[in-house]
């Protein structure tokens, strides 16, 4: 029995440059940088005093007001992204199809801000002063919970984490809920919002973070030779996955069809990945098998481009094992470099992304490069958007603990 296919009818991004999907590609395809001094608190006393803050977000545009204050940062970021997303799709979920719609939308973090600031609170004033909400406002699976309880999707009800993977396992696993026929409609991503003390601190004393904070602009830049770290930040990718036959008899507009999912463990390290990036390969070919294609025929991948040292040299090293003479063909760009590391947010919004560059037929430029590591002798896609066919697109997501995702999008023709 074959497989149905699935395809994207709707998009939804809250990021650091926009609050909305329009406002966030615009930006992207202009290559600006939405990295700026850390506003949420006072961080002069951090090595890192640089984050990718979503600016304006309201969260009563999408929430009753009486609901906010049950919903950590994180879970208002889902709720707006996926309003936008439905919208975005036309799509209204109603009594004759809300048993097949269904949410996975997982977080790397969950509610990290609720957390410190109770721990504060039952420090201070006593566990009596805890809100009843505050399990409710931080499990990461709240996010889908509340998804499904505003918007009506009774549908399969699940929450994915797996570190910086997370948005691309989510959207992958809906894309299986789907094939398998446990439903017709999914709503999957990643949502995140943990720039907090603790947040910052975690990862700073690492020194995974990059410390140049005079320069927040210039401050994430992968695959350049003088990158210092990765730069954090928030914001939610949501998609609308369609069984095809459903999305057509409705009249939806197809951004493109998802035709291949991988998923992988390096089997290494906690934070590190394997040095020959031999996981990661495994992974992208585990989803080039998945899509029945050839390497050759992915003509863009948004790179998981962190701007580590080691995981932006491992990931190049990992896709030149799997495309080998044909890397030359592909354009390999780095979005983080404008947006940041959204962390389990990461592969839901550049999930989205990718499947604006094949809609578009544009890919977004990896900005910051000045002089290109020679270990990451690629074309990244350097400064300046490009204007091309994208046939086929990549999104590669990989974790802590060695946890690895990749999608592959497909140009729906109408065939």
């Amino acid at each position: 029995m074959s497989k149905r296919r699935v395809v994207v009818t709707g998009l939804g991004l809250i990021t650091p440059l926009g609050l909305n999907l329009t406002e966030s590609w615009d930006g992207l395809i202009k290559g600006v940088s939405g990295i700026d001094k850390i506003t949420y608190f006072d961080a002069s006393s951090f090595p890192v005093r640089i984050a990718g803050e979503v600016k304006g977000f309201d969260p009563a545009s999408y929430i009753e007001q009486k609901e906010i204050k049950k919903m950590d940062r994180f879970i208002q970021f889902a709720i707006a992204a996926t309003t936008h997303a439905l919208q975005d799709a036309s799509l209204m979920i109603d009594d004759s199809i809300s048993e097949r719609v269904g949410v996975c939308i997982g977080s790397g973090m969950g509610g990290l801000p609720t957390i410190e600031h109770y721990h504060k609170v039952l420090l201070e004033r006593g566990y009596r002063k805890i809100t009843p909400f505050f399990i409710p406002m931080l499990i990461i699976n709240l996010a889908s919970g509340n998804v499904s309880i505003k918007f009506g999707a009774k549908g399969p009800n699940s929450s994915i984490v797996t570190a910086c993977a997370t948005g691309t396992h989510s959207i992958g696993e809906a894309f299986r809920i789907i094939q398998r026929n446990d439903a017709d409609v999914m709503i999957a991503g990643g949502t995140e919002s943990c720039i907090t003390p603790l947040g910052i601190a975690g990862f700073a004393v690492m020194r995974a973070l990059s410390t140049r904070n005079d320069e927040p602009q210039l401050a994430s830049r992968p695959f350049d030779i003088d990158r210092d770290g990765f730069v954090m930040g928030e914001g939610s990718g949501i998609m609308i996955l369609e069984e095809l036959e459903f999305a057509k008899n409705r009249g939806a507009k197809i951004y493109a069809e998802v035709i291949g999912y991988g998923m992988s463990a390096d089997a290494y390290h906690l934070t590190a990945p394997s040095p020959d990036g031999e996981g990661a390969a495994r992974c992208m070919r585990s989803a080039i098998k998945d899509a029945c294609i050839k390497p050759s025929d992915i003509n863009y991948i948004n790179a998981h481009g962190t701007s580590t040292k080691f995981g932006d040299e491992i990931e190049v090293k990992a896709i030149r094992n799997v495309f080998g003479d044909d890397i030359s063909k592909v354009a390999v760009s780095s979005t983080k470099s404008m947006i940041g590391h959204l962390l389990g947010a990461a592969g839901g919004v550049e999930a989205v992304i990718s499947v604006l560059t094949v809609y578009n037929d544009i890919v977004p430029p990896t900005i910051n490069i000045v002089n290109q590591d020679p270990e990451c002798d690629i074309d990244c896609v350097a400064n300046v958007a490009r204007q091309m066919q994208v046939n086929c697109a990549m999104s590669n997501s990989f974790g802590f603990g060695g946890t690895n995702g990749c999608l592959i999008f497909r140009k729906y023709t109408g065939d």
